[in-house]
């Protein structure tokens, strides 16, 4: 910003000559009837020479196209003539409607034009506007744009405002038909630059920046920064100024006050700063007008040039008010300068300008933001000593401020405190309050809190619920977080996409799938659209739950709901189908999605292969991976894997192995999970040499050896009796940073328990519980296993009481195995005791335990024991 030019001047004072260039002219095709030089030479003669002197016959109706007489055929004698026709009538307070339809027939828009700017200072302002109107609706006549200019400047000067904005309007919205010519020269304006165009007439009809041509430029300005706000009409009124600017014209410094601050509200800060400019070489900024600039430059993180326009301004004896230093307050506190923001508040005091309460505010809220709340209880002190009390805005700055750094009695003090001056808590109160109480993990009280307040008719905000029902989902609320969400959609608030999201994939592992699908019904019962993320993840669940049924339901609701579908959604189905076992279905859903212009990628194709692996059809999924590569889908990595474990799991290690190779060759990067599925394929089938041999591998290129390649290893030695070659592997993995994890411990325990070494294999049981590793059902199973074997019952059923004691449910296996090995001792009643306590617990035994069982009782060594 140029702030020499801030200096006192009048604005110099320009007389235009009259234009002698019409901005509007016509075409004969506009104006001229197409067959006008056909009608009868006497016909043609009775139009160009009106006898005015005698009364003039009562004329036809203006035929659709206008017939105008040609401009330079008509002498200055006739336009005299008519230029004394068009005074008579328009400087008559009543208009002769009849003798106005008859005097249309005889002009054209651009002769009304000429006559009407010769004329317009005698004529009546209100009878020349109903003339319009009478002309432009009734007939159909249609005036220059310029001659409605003058008819505004004629209505402004009169003081006919209001006439004259409406009539404005109405010329910028196009609701009247005016005359213009596909010839004419529209000064590079365009259809959008009629804003420039009206400018520039009523500039070209000014007389040097009078007292009306400011006032019609106010209503310009006014016109479009407020009544065409929406379609750009702020734009339109600083081009306006800008232009007229350099005819020397300005608006009056309340219009120029008037546009800058709908700038810096609109948030267009760099046009804001263009805009003082201009002005200011117009007249002399008043301390609103700098007040607001001032603002600006703040708003746009310009402090300093704030500072200097500040300081430039009491060079010129322009004194600041509290506004001006609220403003250089604000934007010093918001750049972090809150020392200097504090010697502006000792300026101001100094100056004789009394700080209000907007100061203290904003000097309190920059002190909560950096945690300095002794100070800030300073500032409200000298606050309320000063005498005024603090508003809700000062109370909820320093409730929020204490609910972030945790301290909530303080934040809870000062709502009480609050409500003792008189003042009522409001969404924001609360939400701050709420979201301090889950800081600190107190969301029990949170919960009390929304609910006795939303029951007292508080409503917190879309904000205020969204926050807090996402607290609740980190903190596994899940049921409150429900019930939240419901409230929130009852009282027409749309929770947005990510929380609802979020809740439902929440929902859905907490196994409370009928509940997302309720909550994702209600919202379309209430109109609001569910987006594709949070109905995949809903498809998702149902999925991973085996409700296949349900999810293609929603399938079909998505498509008649119009929820959009992308690949995801078909990809996620296909998952489930494929892990139900149910590969129709999946490639089904293949065809549908390729039916509806969507896409398979390499995802889809992988999820076939991998179904078809699972059970066993290899060459079908080498058929898959041939058609990806022929539609030029490239295999990545993950479908390697899924083609390595199905050779493996189907003995086919050796085919595997080939494939392994391959993704080196091709420079596809090796993971652990396909190293360990080839480490894996090579355990099953007794290679342990060469699955060590990988994970050697491993190490040497860098790639992160697993639990899950140690378990595969230690299982595979213990299978084959090596067990002490295991144990060695096993206390290998701390070298690797790697702690055993359960599946670790159970393979080395199963190795011990094969070998009935039960003290070793008690020993890594406790050993468990030490380094706080859960042992699970098919841990205690395997000991109990081994206990059993051994002929060590007591320990046996003492291990089952103790795994369900740790909430571990166990299997029919297990009982299996127990109930066999009770029967081995031949105590066949003590095993039908064991069925029947299945029973009570709600477990239902398996019919193989019931035959072992009753073929035991016809054994001969087991009817004697009993006897």
């Amino acid at each position: 910003m140029d702030i020499t030019r801030l200096r006192a001047h009048k604005a110099t004072k320009l007389l235009f000559p009259p234009i002698n260039r019409l901005l509007i002219t016509s075409t004969a095709q506009d104006n001229i009837h197409s067959n006008r030089n056909n009608q009868p030479e006497k016909q043609q003669q009775q139009h160009q020479k009106p006898q005015l002197t005698k009364p003039i016959p009562k004329s036809k109706p203006l035929p659709g196209k206008e017939q105008w007489i040609d401009k330079e055929k008509v002498g200055i004698g006739e336009r005299n003539n008519l230029a004394k026709w068009v005074s008579s009538i328009l400087s008559k307070e009543r208009l002769d409607f009849s003798k106005c339809k008859d005097l249309l027939t005889l002009l054209s828009p651009l002769q009304f034009e000429g006559i009407f700017l010769d004329i317009h200072q005698t004529v009546k302002p209100l009878a020349a506007l109903k003339f319009f109107y009478f002309s432009s609706n009734s007939c159909g006549f249609r005036f220059s744009l310029r001659s409605y200019c003058i008819l505004i400047r004629l209505l402004v000067i009169s003081n006919l405002d209001s006439a004259a904005r409406l009539l404005l309007i109405r010329l910028i919205d196009g609701k009247l038909n005016v005359f213009c010519d596909n010839l004419r020269i529209n000064d590079g304006h365009g259809d959008n630059g009629k804003h420039l165009e009206l400018a520039a007439l009523f500039a070209d009809l000014s007389m040097g920046n009078s007292q009306v041509d400011v006032r019609i430029l106010d209503m310009l300005v006014h016109v479009f920064a407020s009544q065409f706000k929406v379609s750009g009409g702020l734009n339109s009124s600083l081009d306006v100024i800008c232009m007229l600017a350099r005819r020397g014209l300005f608006p009056s410094l309340r219009t120029g006050v008037f546009v800058l601050s709908s700038l810096v509200k609109a948030n267009e800060l760099q046009k804001s700063y263009e805009a003082f400019d201009i002005l200011c070489s117009g007249f002399v900024p008043d301390v609103f007008m700098f007040s607001i600039a001032i603002n600006a430059y703040c708003k746009g993180r310009r402090v300093e040039d704030a500072m200097r326009l500040f300081q430039k301004m009491e060079e010129m004896g322009v004194a600041p008010n509290v506004v001006t230093y609220n403003n250089i307050i604000h934007g010093l506190c918001e750049n972090h300068n809150v020392e200097e923001a504090f010697e502006f508040k000792e300026k101001m005091v100094n100056n004789g300008v009394k700080p209000s309460i907007v100061t203290y505010s904003t000097l309190i809220n920059a002190l909560v933001k950096l945690e300095n709340f002794d100070q800030a209880n300073i500032v409200l002190k000298e606050m309320i000593d000063t005498g005024f009390v603090p508003n809700e805005i000062v109370y909820n700055t320093l409730i929020d401020g204490y609910c972030r750094i945790g301290d909530i009695q303080c934040a809870i003090e000062l709502r009480d405190n609050m409500i003792i001056h008189g003042l009522v808590p409001n969404s924001v109160t609360l939400g701050s309050l709420v979201s301090g109480f889950c800081k600190v993990n107190q969301i029990d009280r949170a919960v009390q809190l929304v609910e006795e307040k939303l029951s007292e008719g508080l409503c917190m905000n879309a904000g205020g619920f969204t926050s807090f029902i996402h607290e609740l989902c980190k903190k596994s609320q899940l049921g409150s977080a429900l019930r939240f969400t419901k409230e929130m959609i009852l009282r027409n608030m749309k929770p947005n996409d990510t929380l609802l999201t979020r809740l439902i994939e929440g929902l859905c592992k907490n196994k409370n799938h009928s509940d997302a699908v309720k909550l994702w019904f209600l919202l379309l019962k209430k109109s609001f659209k569910v987006n594709t993320v949070a109905s995949n993840a809903l498809i998702h669940g149902l999925c991973e739950a085996g409700r296949m049924q349900d999810a293609v339901r929603l399938l079909k609701e998505m498509l008649e709901r119009n929820v959009p579908l992308d690949r995801i959604t078909y990809n996620t189905l296909i998952y489930g189908w494929c892990r139900e076992g149910e590969l129709d279905g999946g490639f089904k859903l293949r065809e549908e999605m390729v039916k509806r212009g969507i896409v398979p990628d390499i995802v889809t194709y992988n999820l076939l292969m991998h179904g078809l692996c699972e059970e066993g059809k290899i060459e079908e999924a080498m058929m898959l991976w041939n058609e990806c590569e022929r539609i030029g889908l490239v295999p990545d990595a993950y479908t390697h894997g899924i083609m390595i474990d199905g050779f493996c799991k189907a003995g086919k290690v050796e085919e595997g192995r080939i494939l392994f190779d391959k993704l080196s060759r091709h420079n596809i990067e090796l993971n652990s999970i396909i190293y360990n599925i080839m480490i894996g394929g090579y355990c099953r089938n007794g290679s342990i040499t060469e699955a060590i041999k990988l994970r050697d591998e491993m190490r040497i290129k860098g790639i992160l050896v697993t639990c899950a390649t140690y378990s595969c290893l230690i299982h595979a030695m213990c299978k084959t009796g090596c067990v002490e070659d295991a144990k060695s592997l096993f206390d290998e993995m701390r070298t690797d940073s790697l702690v055993p994890n359960v599946v670790c411990y159970t393979a080395l325990i199963g190795g011990y328990c094969k070998l009935g070494q039960m003290n070793e294999a008690r020993k890594l049981l406790q050993e468990m519980s030490l380094c706080d590793i859960h042992p699970n059902e098919i841990t205690y199973t395997v000991v109990i296993d081994g206990y059993c074997r051994s002929g060590n019952m007591k320990e046996a059923t003492h291990l089952l009481a103790e795994m369900v004691k740790n909430g571990i449910i166990p299997d029919s296996v297990t009982y299996s195995i127990l109930t066999n090995g009770i029967c081995k001792e031949g105590k066949i009643e003590e095993a039908f005791k064991l069925c029947d306590n299945m029973l009570q617990t709600g477990f239902k035994v398996d019919d193989a335990i019931y035959t072992s069982l009753v073929s035991r009782l016809h054994q001969p060594s087991a009817v004697a024991q009993e006897d």
